[in-house]
């Protein structure tokens, strides 16, 4: 039987409608999913420089009680590329939708739990110990959070701009780094004698509410079409976090290297530069508003440079963020230096707009560099492993040095050497901007002769 082709149109029609609402639903729930992962995890961040060190460490002089609560903000770093490796193999294995939900049911309940926890005071060295523990799971999930989320937006967007796509997954970022940070600043303007004993623990226990309208978004999502094309054709790896590092132990190495030219300087800029700017008499209130006023510059500045990416590679704006990084951490702190309130809020408000030209095209270009079947746990490990070495040091390292050094220029040398680090990485590593990602095939037979650009 010949279907009519005003039928056929009409079907053609609904099953275009049909994707874009997908793709639509897939954006969304990228943002949404990981600016509840993001701000649980920025949440921590925040409060380790406030409040952990009085309510955790009590006894504890102002430096070592600094040192202590960044200790435990670490590990959470250090978690998440064990969560990558644990959700990767089942965000490859069962799919991308089903393994989001896990890893933000885990976040929520975990950040909530840290919302109830008793201080030092109350049940002593269990505190402290239980503190750690929540950061660990916190980890965990993030760790499995952020390829899953890339995946789910770029997979089902179009092909030819996975760029701006993958970005929708890095807005979280600023997202989450406005909730947490307008959170605590909130209450801290308004129950200011409070803060320390009960107005911090709100923010926390809010998460159950934000996890209840992430799952909601999450499960009106259909799975991947590439991931469910894996699927059909029977192409899913029986265990692809073993494969991933048996085959990609280079890709693997160099999209976590060249991750350190943002990760490192952006726990300075948002968690370190708290406690900075204290000691140079600016009010803890102030420094927080600066720093959302520079996360709400990334809502622009993220899917600005992730679209340029699309035009003219990932590597040449991702290397031109490097090159102005490592210049701003200089000016940065000299800014900071003046202890002029209105230099002060500039160098803040700047401060993440290098960093966003290389984390909006990131999430391409460090998914692009590992086939479908091996994406997911590929794509988070190399993400994640970053972390451990860059992230969440970066804040505890930043702190030795002002101790050791007594000068801030010696985080900015800090931050030049990462860069340096990173530039060679992102060299080495190629331009797989205009590879046909979505068949393990074709991928195989172009990845050798990719465009190799750079700045």
């Amino acid at each position: 039987m010949t279907l009519d082709p005003n039928e056929a149109e009409r079907a053609a029609a609904a099953d275009e409608t049909e994707r874009r609402g997908q793709v639509r639903k897939a954006a969304i729930a990228s943002v949404v999913g990981t600016s509840i992962e993001w701000y649980d995890f920025f949440l921590y961040g925040t409060a380790s420089a406030l409040i952990f060190p009085a309510v955790f460490f009590p006894e504890s002089s102002d430096y070592a009680g600094q040192l202590e609560s960044f200790a435990t903000l670490a590990v959470g770093f250090a978690a998440r590329p064990v969560g990558a490796a644990i959700f990767g193999h089942w965000g490859d294995r069962i799919g991308r939708k089903a393994t989001l939900i896990v890893t933000l049911l885990l976040m929520g309940v975990s950040t909530a739990l840290i919302g109830v926890l008793p201080g030092t005071e109350t049940i002593g060295m269990a505190a402290p110990l239980l503190l750690v523990l929540l950061r660990l799971l916190q980890g965990i999930a993030v760790g499995g959070e952020w390829s899953g989320s890339v995946l789910l937006a770029m997979e089902w967007g179009d092909q030819k701009r996975r760029g701006l796509m993958g970005s929708y997954a890095q807005i979280g970022v600023p997202v989450g780094l406005i909730l947490g940070t307008g959170g605590l600043s909130a209450l801290y303007a308004i129950a200011p004698d409070a803060f320390l004993t009960w107005g911090w623990r709100i923010p926390f226990l809010a998460s159950l509410v934000m996890v209840g309208i992430g799952l909601w978004v999450r499960l009106r999502i259909l799975e991947t079409p590439i991931f469910a094309k894996q699927v059909e054709e029977k192409k899913v790896e029986k265990l692809p976090v073993i494969e991933v590092i048996k085959r990609y132990p280079k890709e693997i190495a160099l999209t976590s290297l060249a991750r350190f030219s943002e990760q490192m300087p952006f726990y300075i800029f948002t968690t370190f530069v708290l406690t900075y700017v204290v000691s140079q008499g600016i009010s803890e209130g102030f420094a927080l508003n600066a720093v959302m006023a520079a996360a709400a510059l990334q809502l622009i500045s993220i899917p600005l440079f992730s679209h340029l990416s699309d035009r003219f590679g990932r590597k040449r704006i991702y290397n031109a963020g490097i090159i102005a990084i490592a210049i701003y951490g200089f000016v940065y702190f000299g800014l900071l230096n003046t202890g002029s309130a209105i230099l002060v809020f500039i160098a803040i408000l700047l401060s993440l707009i290098p960093h966003d030209m290389q984390y909006g095209p990131q999430a391409a270009m460090i998914a692009e560099s590992f086939p479908t079947s091996l994406r997911y746990g590929g794509a988070g490990i190399g993400y994640q492993l970053s972390s451990v070495f860059a992230g969440g040091p970066a804040p505890l390292i930043a702190t030795v040095l002002m101790e050791e050094f007594g000068t801030a220029y010696a985080i900015s040398a800090f931050i030049l050497f990462s860069c340096v680090v990173s530039l060679a990485a992102v060299i080495a590593l190629p331009d797989r901007s205009k590879v046909d990602i979505t068949d393990d095939a074709s991928y195989a037979r172009k990845t050798e002769t990719t465009v190799r650009g750079s700045v």
